[in-house]
């Protein structure tokens, strides 16, 4: 966008009066965006595969094993929403900025660790970071962007989120392979400092400024509700990740607590707002039928999708005696078809709407299915090249679900909402990844036994199986109930019914 003298008026590219860039170098934004957001959620499950190395290296423990995966999820979950609406007032280059430099020095500190105690507080660190810049990418995608180009733009990213996610145990198995099992794993986090430094100077040049951003008091950020928040989401998650580690079902008390936290949040917000104070979460916002689908559909969906590779990367290295080079390779099929399927579907999304993402999810629930047998039917190490297929299929599944039901879910949030709504959405994800993740292992590891790792692979795969077709049945539930909606006001107004895709 420029103004009516063509020039623009700041070095962040924006003009006058305006905090849009002009119109090329909002593509040059977004690629920063992108960059930062392919090297946080990287962080998510390149870790996976150098488990191993870790444990030997640190000679660490089990519980300290599974809060390096954890502790960086819980940490990024829990700073999502807050950090969306902090970027929404304070001004999301900012934001963005502050939480890349603390993500960088916290990946040197995980890569200098020298205790698996030091390693697990630096992952903290690195998810509070990466939480801090993850709802900036959404809400700046928002602000940049409308119409078809932002189904694009959203379909970029959700390229991003399926790729990133998919492809980190082959980058982390490439890394561990060339540094050495010894200290290859500290390159899985060094990784993180020349793209991050690179990263930081592009976003003071490219990035826009946030329109409705200006000083901000701690009451305007609303405390109160970030720690009812903060504390509500910890209890609903510290079970579900604390599964293996706490004996017992006395843990599962913490979902009431949660409950009430989570209940006591939604009555704070609701006041709040009465005063005319900002809250974190507009839970208005959840009366669009659209928004509070999109967001439980992506909870189901997350727990089936990111599981996989937890249990995948367990079973080939631990079960067959993959190296993590090979576990990382048998699971690229997955992570090229969704780049390439994401694309599609942000450019799709306008045209079919909620039907994409259920025909999607119909394939990631046929490609699971499909290698949970082949995992059943073939023995030995061979079994890496049975998968290739249905994890294909599943790989095409998924890049039809992230980003069209991101595009969709956000489609009616306005823009000086965007952070916070993008936080919260992607909160979904991020506890659906830690109860998808400690539900599906908690079946992996109560089948396993001496011989039977490909029978413990394929209950775990079931599980995530029923966690997907769970997102499914919502996807047929909205699109059947939008067009009851349409048919009924097409009734009411004389006109023939609507053709266009409800966003």
């Amino acid at each position: 966008m420029t103004s009516p003298s063509g020039s623009p008026a700041n070095g962040a590219g924006t003009t006058a009066g305006d905090s849009t860039p002009e119109r090329d170098q909002r593509w040059k934004a977004l690629t920063v965006c992108l960059i930062a957001g392919f090297m946080t959620l990287l962080d998510v499950s390149i870790v996976n595969v150098a488990l191993p190395s870790i444990k030997e290296g640190l000679d660490a423990s089990e519980s300290v094993l599974q809060w390096v995966l954890s502790g960086y999820a819980l940490a990024f979950g829990l700073l999502l929403v807050p950090a969306g609406r902090l970027g929404d007032a304070r001004g999301r280059r900012a934001v963005f900025m502050l939480g890349l430099v603390l993500f960088t020095l916290a990946s040197a500190a995980c890569g200098a660790a020298q205790s698996g105690t030091w390693l697990v507080v630096a992952r903290v660190a690195q998810g509070f970071a990466g939480g801090l810049v993850t709802p900036q990418i959404s809400a700046l995608i928002q602000q940049m962007f409308t119409g078809a180009e932002r189904g694009r733009a959203f379909g970029m990213f959700g390229t991003v989120v399926a790729v990133s996610t998919a492809v980190g145990p082959l980058l982390g198995g490439l890394l561990i392979e060339f540094a050495g099992a010894e200290h290859g794993w500290r390159w899985v986090f060094y990784v993180n400092l020349p793209l991050g430094a690179v990263c930081l100077v592009l976003a003071a040049r490219l990035l826009p400024d946030t329109p409705s951003a200006g000083r901000v008091t701690l009451r305007r950020l609303d405390p109160v509700g970030v720690v009812l928040l903060g504390a509500g989401l910890l209890a609903l998650l510290l079970p579900f990740v604390q599964a293996q580690q706490w004996p017992g079902t006395r843990k599962w008390l913490l979902l009431l607590v949660a409950g009430s936290l989570l209940g006591a949040f939604a009555r704070w917000e609701l006041r709040w707002a009465r005063r005319g104070e900002e809250p974190v979460i507009d839970l208005t916002l959840f009366r669009v039928r659209g928004y509070w689908l999109g967001c439980l559909l992506i909870t189901f969906y997350f727990a089936g999708f990111t599981s996989i590779f937890f249990i995948s990367t367990l079973y080939l290295q631990n079960g067959l005696g993959y190296s993590a080079l090979l576990a990382g390779v048998a699971l690229t099929p997955f992570a090229v078809a969704a780049g390439v399927s994401s694309t599609v579907g942000g450019r799709l999304v306008s045209r079919f709407g909620r039907p994409l993402i259920a025909t999607g999810l119909a394939l990631v629930a046929v490609g699971l299915a499909g290698t949970a047998l082949a995992v059943h039917f073939v023995q030995g190490k061979t079994v890496g090249w049975a998968m290739a297929v249905p994890l294909l299929v599943a790989g095409l599944g998924s890049g039809l679900v992230i980003s069209p039901n991101q595009t969709l879910t956000l489609a009616e949030v306005p823009v000086g909402r965007a952070g916070s709504a993008g936080g919260t959405l992607q909160t979904s994800q991020r506890v659906g990844s830690a109860i998808g993740i400690a539900a599906v292992g908690a079946v992996f590891f109560a089948h396993l036994g001496p011989e039977r790792w490909a029978d413990a692979y394929d209950a775990g795969l079931i599980v995530s199986v029923a966690f997907v077709v769970a997102a499914l049945v919502i996807a047929l539930g909205d699109v059947v109930g939008g067009r009851r909606a349409g048919h009924g006001a097409s009734e009411r107004d004389g006109s023939p019914g609507r053709t266009a895709p409800r966003a």
